[in-house]
């Protein structure tokens, strides 16, 4: 089925299979191509489906923008994402469930390496990617380190993290704001060259939420789920299968998390020079 909403699992063809229960929907922040979230997320839903009990279905909306608002208009049920912080999203009541196992993501200004552009400074006035303006490392927090040195730029928006990054490569723009993980997995399979000129404190990787209306107990067995990938050969290797869709060097499994892992998302919405209205 594909309509402007897409239900990838089922493009795809590996769906998670038939239960008495209709599924959640499950939608995951675009930070890739439709297909490559797809070819990623699809083989662990059917896992975290299959152990949880608890059947999910993934949905991506065709841009980041897309996938959030779906998530702010309750349309979805569970979320892959850390657009859900800003204060006026903050009161939807989604709560953490877990996240990604890694030492955190962090916002970066980044121009190709032949560049001659060596400081923020020198980007005033220039066109500057961002994968949308609802993205925390990939918007928020490369716009604020250019606004506190009173940098302003024409920010082009692409539509996900990967698609700027192409922007950047093909010379369509100055520099792009990224998450610098998305960012390093990018130009290692591109054998792209760049310079980091700005980078920001660590900031947890994005968060499994579940929305109020999904159960405790449907909550927690989808976090165990996730939580014990790393532990069972068969969830091991559905994870190194879905790295390797995207030529990552290593399987990136799911810690234990709550609210209070991402307090600093919240501080820096409290503090930042970039207008947020959402």
């Amino acid at each position: 089925m594909i309509k402007i909403w897409m239900c990838l699992a089922l493009m795809l063809g590996t769906a998670v299979q038939a239960a008495p229960t209709v599924p959640y929907a499950f939608g995951v922040l675009n930070h890739r191509s439709l297909q490559a979230t797809a070819a990623y997320w699809n083989p662990i839903l059917n896992y975290v489906s299959a152990r949880s009990g608890v059947p999910l279905e993934l949905h991506i909306g065709r841009t980041a923008n897309e996938t959030t608002d779906r998530v702010v208009a309750g349309k979805l049920d569970f979320a892959y994402t850390n657009h859900l912080f800003t204060p006026k999203r903050d009161q939807l009541g989604w709560r953490v469930l877990a996240r990604q196992e890694s030492q955190g993501i962090r916002g970066q200004v980044v121009v190709l390496d032949r560049s001659p552009i060596r400081t923020l400074q020198e980007l005033s006035g220039k066109p500057v990617a961002f994968a949308n303006p609802y993205g925390f490392t990939g918007y928020y927090v490369p716009m604020d380190a250019l606004l506190r040195v009173g940098v302003k730029v024409s920010p082009l928006f692409s539509g996900n993290q990967e698609a700027a990054m192409g922007q950047l490569m093909s010379g369509q723009v100055a520099a792009a704001g990224v998450n610098h993980q998305v960012m390093a997995d990018f130009a290692k399979r591109r054998e792209l060259k760049y310079r980091v000129l700005a980078e920001s404190e660590p900031y947890f990787d994005l968060a499994v939420m579940a929305s109020p209306r999904v159960s405790a107990a449907d909550g927690e067995k989808v976090r165990q789920a996730f939580v014990s990938m790393t532990h069972d050969p068969e969830g091991l290797r559905v994870l190194q299968l879905a790295a390797q869709s995207l030529e990552l060097p290593r399987a990136r499994g799911f810690v234990a998390a709550d609210d209070q892992d991402y307090s600093n998302y919240r501080h820096f919405f409290k503090q930042t020079r970039v207008p947020v209205n959402e």
